[in-house]
């Protein structure tokens, strides 16, 4: 019997000395998503098409709350177009076909609006104080209905939080209002 447990524990032995490490078995890369479109509400296709050039413009996909982006270099041609995407809270500047800036916005909280479609700037002023809430500070207005909604610089929290009014970090809201005159077309889509 003690033979026969010698050569067992020398033939287990031996079994473990020659076992090697098995090669690693490769694992398939996951397949990158899909890019699903955003589940907007109203859209002609600007919000996403802006998107895509601030990523290609600015090497950005996203901005920061309260930050913005501005090309160093202004084409000299075309008009200024703005496009507002309700949906990602960002705000597009366009000089004819190029973009040249963009900022995170802050669009109307639950129970108010900013409105979707094509609207024009009908107003600006570099300072205005609003007749509706309080006497409240808008820096750079450029006022695109006739109930008071307009871009301006203001609080710019992340997320949803004006009466309907479109709130810009200052500094883009002084830049846009410097590219922009009377007539300049505003999207919004959302």
């Amino acid at each position: 019997m003690r033979k026969f447990l010698s050569a067992l524990v020398l033939g287990s032995a031996l079994l473990l000395a020659s076992c090697t490490t098995p090669a690693p078995v490769p694992v398939a890369k996951a397949p990158e998503p899909v890019g699903q479109p955003l589940p907007y509400r109203w859209t002609h296709g600007n919000a996403e098409k802006s998107r895509k050039a601030m990523i290609e413009t600015f090497r950005k996909a996203w901005l920061p709350v309260g930050e913005y982006v501005w090309a160093e270099e202004m084409p000299t041609e075309g008009e200024p177009k703005i496009i507002i995407d309700l949906l990602t809270q960002t705000a597009y500047a366009y000089r004819g076909d190029v973009l040249v800036g963009a900022a995170s916005v802050s669009s109307a909280k639950t129970g108010k609006v900013t409105p979707l479609g094509f609207w024009k700037v009908l107003d600006k002023r570099k300072m205005y104080r609003s007749k509706k809430y309080n006497n409240a500070p808008m820096p750079f207005m450029q006022r695109i209905d006739e109930y008071g909604i307009a871009l301006h610089g203001g609080v710019n929290p992340g997320y949803p939080a004006s009466q309907g009014c479109i709130r810009m970090p200052m500094k883009f809201a002084e830049k846009l209002f410097g590219l922009t005159k009377l007539g300049t077309e505003v999207v919004i889509e959302g």
